[in-house]
């Protein structure tokens, strides 16, 4: 069975950046959901911004930014037919080797979990065709020992209606924060389209922590998108 997405996100104080996958209810359209959660002044002060591809991280108030290494990037961007989703720069490596004639998993192989020790924070990255299937990963330090890089690699083919996958950078709060662990959550999603289910999702996660969502809904017949971008600091 799956936990409804909302459930989920309620349960959990800092998941960290999340991606949830998956298709709608009608089984017409593919179904992204990214958000970004902080604790610090330096990560809470961001907002989300549309570009022509995708989207883009942008301080809030840039005198606050005090460091824009591992916080400035692109989350979303559209490459052809796919799309692809993450939580920081590989965004770029994935379009540059997609564009390339290379793959997904190629493009991560060259990559690694960020450079911020203790918590060696997971690269967590997705993928979504023109047909709705999609593709998820994670890149993550071995038990927070950075001498090993773990990659771990999901694909759906014809996923279900109602159904999605979650993956997020951390398992729980704490110090350091502890990696997510294991394959990614089943969850149930029913909002009918993507201003629904930003609502839910927004309302869901930790009113302390959370900072940006963008959610997309893929017309699977013509390719239209239906999306929406909530920031904490406009909404």
């Amino acid at each position: 069975m799956a936990t409804d997405l909302r459930a989920y996100l309620r349960e959990r104080t800092y998941p960290g950046r999340g991606i949830a996958l998956g298709r709608s209810a009608d089984d017409k359209k593919a179904v992204i959901v990214y958000f970004i959660m902080g604790r610090s002044v330096n990560s809470r002060n961001r907002v989300f911004v549309q570009t022509d591809d995708g989207i883009r991280t942008q301080a809030h108030d840039p005198a606050k930014m005090s460091d824009p290494s591992l916080i400035i990037y692109h989350p979303v961007r559209a490459v052809g037919t796919d799309t692809v989703v993450t939580n920081g720069d590989q965004t770029d490596t994935i379009r540059d080797s997609l564009l390339a004639g290379k793959c997904f998993r190629h493009a991560l192989m060259t990559r690694e979990f960020e450079p911020d020790g203790p918590n060696y924070t997971p690269r967590i990255s997705g993928i979504v065709d023109k047909e709705g299937s999609y593709k998820l990963s994670i890149l993550k330090s071995l038990d927070g020992d950075p001498a090993c890089c773990c990659r771990y690699f999901y694909e759906y083919d014809k996923p279900k209606a109602g159904l999605a996958h979650i993956i997020h950078t951390y398992a729980a709060d704490g110090e350091p924060l502890p990696s997510y662990q294991g394959e990614p959550a089943r969850v149930a999603i029913d909002a009918p389209d993507a201003k629904t289910l930003a609502e839910q999702v927004w309302q869901a996660l930790n009113e302390d922590n959370k900072v940006s969502l963008y959610v997309s809904y893929i017309d699977l017949a013509t390719g239209a998108r239906d999306t929406v971008i909530i920031n904490k600091h406009t909404a």
